[in-house]
């Protein structure tokens, strides 16, 4: 059973619409009285009755007025009441006295409250406002002389709120988490509280002596529903190199409402069935099945209706598990260009005037048309059973477009609960060409082709790591990434999820904040969210912060746009010159000596990203030392490379959220090859001919 709280509501449909989202503009003026402007009437923010109405004051320490109570519906679950207490705390930072919190509501009500969800006393106390909440996430704030309404739209199963999740139990599970949103939003939005990155150093809270709001009523509901992506590494129970868990709850990113599986769905079958069921597999030319060389990447006979039964059963073991899931994964496995089926059923699906693309199979090649046609009707397929089997439900199929799947198809169109993820890697690439492309067609268009076509679209793009993205360099690329947020929303984008963001806030933070934002609301713009970000964060400083992040974007965009997909971290000294690190640390020269006069929390904080900046050029020279070592083993360079090593260590553990350390230690993956003691196993014996320097 699903839980809603705001009356008469019902479930509706993920349907297609071309309808802009919902738009809001507020004018955050930072004086004695907090005003609310209505920018844009209709837009978001909608007149009440009280057109000039007594302000709803919720503190002013010049009559001895604190904050009214918080009175939180009774039947809370988990994620709402924290939020909730969070709430009081932010309060209490911002005017000085924390209010109380009433987890019960009151039998009669308070003559000023703070009214935490929908409840039915809020009826007579907003006659003629709607609670109805029709929109999936549907957040609304709104004030009158005496109370204040921070709602939206809930939805959880009070028999299932704690759920399996990837790395430990996810406690406190919802459908929609709208009242939650609506809180991080009135604290953003409305009190002027930043989190610029994680961490109290990253907490930004403006002090006022008095608070007042005009009478309003704001609504909002965000576009993009799928958001946990977006820093895959914290998402709800991720512990793996995540650390921002807080910060992007509070980003309004990771309690969403759409869950966006980044991987391939069918992992698992080799090893469960290729022996008993071997017609389950994919027809390789020389007429075996079942038998490519990385079982995780096996193909599937996807016309073989056993295929779809066996899928089917999969859906129902799921739900028995957690009965909670809406969105179930039909995507093939990786290896994008091989093994996929040759049967006559299967290729009757594919479209003869798709793009030619080459394919590959054990000893033999050929090129074949676009498998998109074939993986949308196979998505259709199973989305048709989902549909017969629940009908009563709004269960999707998620399918990839990936690969030779990229193009949109010719003639197969996406049924309507089916969610087409399409791995477009414009992200921080903006005019890179899909290298599988025989005819040379950009990642943007091709995410706009499956924009016109589907109903629903995710964006999943792999980042890549063109400028040092993966190793806490400062591969920054704000403005584009700008760009193609709107571009992405423009194209009927519900979801986002980015493989990967490796949380380097040091050198990255610019770009996760203008990110997190405009994922919550892609209408906003991006450029002035980045002059709140610096000026909220480095005060008179700001400029030459801003400075020294946009030096080296420049420099980042030059280098990417020569090298594309094909730099790696012996290239990174070419971009990293002994140039542009000096003018960089001018900059924040300059930003230290204008923030040693002001508040001591903006020398921290230019001091947070100095230790970036110290962070690239140690690892600049380590790389550089290591190119060297690698030709000729010289103990001393050996050792100088140690010593920075532990320099860089001893930074991270300084600056907490500066760099994270986990995925940049000298055995991480990535940063193979840039220690003595771990060369890359894939080199040859004469090792400096491998060096990925081009």
């Amino acid at each position: 059973m699903t839980r809603d709280r705001f009356p008469s509501a019902r479930q509706p449909m993920l349907t297609r619409s071309k309808a802009k989202p919902m738009i809001h503009r507020l004018l955050y003026i930072p004086s004695t009285r907090l005003a609310l402007t209505l920018v844009c009437a209709g837009l978001g923010i909608l007149p009440t009755d009280a057109a000039n109405g007594v302000d709803f004051i919720l503190c002013d320490a010049s009559t001895g007025t604190g904050p009214p109570p918080l009175v939180l519906f009774g039947d809370a679950p988990p994620k709402t009441r924290e939020a909730t207490q969070e709430l009081a705390d932010y309060i209490e930072k911002v005017c000085g006295t924390r209010p109380e919190v009433l987890e019960t509501p009151p039998r009669r009500p308070p003559k000023r409250a703070i009214w935490v969800g929908y409840q039915p006393a809020l009826t007579d106390l907003f006659p003629g406002l709607d609670f109805q909440f029709q929109h999936p996430e549907e957040t609304l704030i709104a004030a009158n002389e005496s109370h204040l309404v921070i709602a939206g739209r809930d939805r959880w199963d009070p028999q299932h709120l704690v759920v399996e999740g990837i790395d430990e139990k996810i406690v406190g599970r919802q459908q929609e988490y709208g009242t939650v949103n609506a809180i991080y939003t009135f604290l953003h939005d409305q009190l002027g509280v930043r989190w610029l990155w994680p961490g109290e150093l990253g907490e930004d809270i403006p002090r006022r002596r008095r608070i007042a709001f005009a009478p309003y009523v704001y609504r909002y509901h965000p576009q993009i529903r799928a958001r946990g992506g977006a820093f895959n590494f914290s998402a709800l129970s991720n512990k793996g190199y995540g650390r921002a868990h807080q910060w992007t709850r509070r980003q309004r990113l990771q309690l969403d409402s759409l869950r966006s599986e980044g991987g391939h769905a069918f992992g698992d079958w080799h090893a469960r069935f290729h022996e008993q069921k071997p017609e389950l597999f994919a027809l390789q030319p020389d007429g075996s099945r079942g038998t490519h060389p990385s079982p995780k990447n096996v193909k599937l006979c996807q016309s073989n209706p056993e295929v779809w039964a066996q899928w089917l059963a999969d859906v129902e073991s799921k739900l028995k598990e957690d009965p909670t899931r809406t969105e179930f994964n039909a995507s093939p496995n990786d290896g994008w260009s091989s093994g996929h089926c040759v049967c006559e059923h299967c290729r009757a699906w594919d479209h003869p005037r798709g793009e030619p693309r080459l394919m590959h199979w054990h000893h033999h090649r050929e090129t074949r048309p676009a498998l998109s046609d074939r993986h949308v009707t196979f998505a259709n397929k199973l989305a048709e059973l989902l549909r017969q089997r629940y009908p009563d439900k709004d269960y999707r199929v998620m399918m990839l477009s990936y690969g030779h799947s990229r193009p949109a198809p010719i003639e197969a169109k996406p049924a309507e609960n089916v969610i087409m993820v399409s791995v477009a890697n414009f992200f921080g690439r903006t005019h890179l060409a899909d290298r599988g492309s025989t005819w040379g067609t950009t990642h943007r268009d091709q995410f706009a082709a499956w924009g016109k076509l589907a109903h629903h679209v995710f964006w999943r793009p792999n980042t890549g790591s063109p400028a040092g993205w993966q190793q806490g360099l400062p591969d920054v690329s704000t403005t584009q990434t700008i760009d193609n947020i709107r571009f992405a929303a423009e194209n009927r984008c519900a979801g986002i999820y980015i493989d990967a963001v490796w949380e380097h806030w040091a050198t990255q933070g610019p770009q996760y904040y203008v990110m997190a934002q405009l994922f919550w609301n892609p209408a906003q713009d991006g450029q002035t969210i980045l002059d709140d970000y610096y000026l909220r964060g480095f005060g008179p400083a700001a400029a030459s912060v801003r400075a020294y992040f946009e030096t080296l974007e420049q420099a980042r965009m030059q280098f990417v746009k020569k090298h594309g997909y094909g730099s790696g971290v012996f290239n990174f000294p070419r971009l990293y010159t002994a140039d542009l690190l000096r003018t960089s640390r001018a900059h924040l020269d300059e930003a230290a000596a204008t923030a040693a006069g002001g508040r001591e929390i903006y020398r921290q904080r230019v001091a947070f990203i100095r230790a970036g900046l110290t962070y690239t050029r140690l690892l600049i020279e380590t790389i550089g030392l290591m190119e060297s070592y690698w030709r000729a083993q010289d103990e001393s360079v050996a050792a100088r490379v140690v010593a920075n090593w532990d320099q860089m260590e001893r930074l991270c553990q300084e600056h907490p959220f500066a760099i994270n350390w986990g995925p940049v230690r000298p055995t991480a993956p990535r940063m193979i090859g840039l220690h003595p003691e771990h060369p890359n196993p894939k080199w040859k014996p004469n090792r400096a001919n491998d060096l990925d320097r081009n």
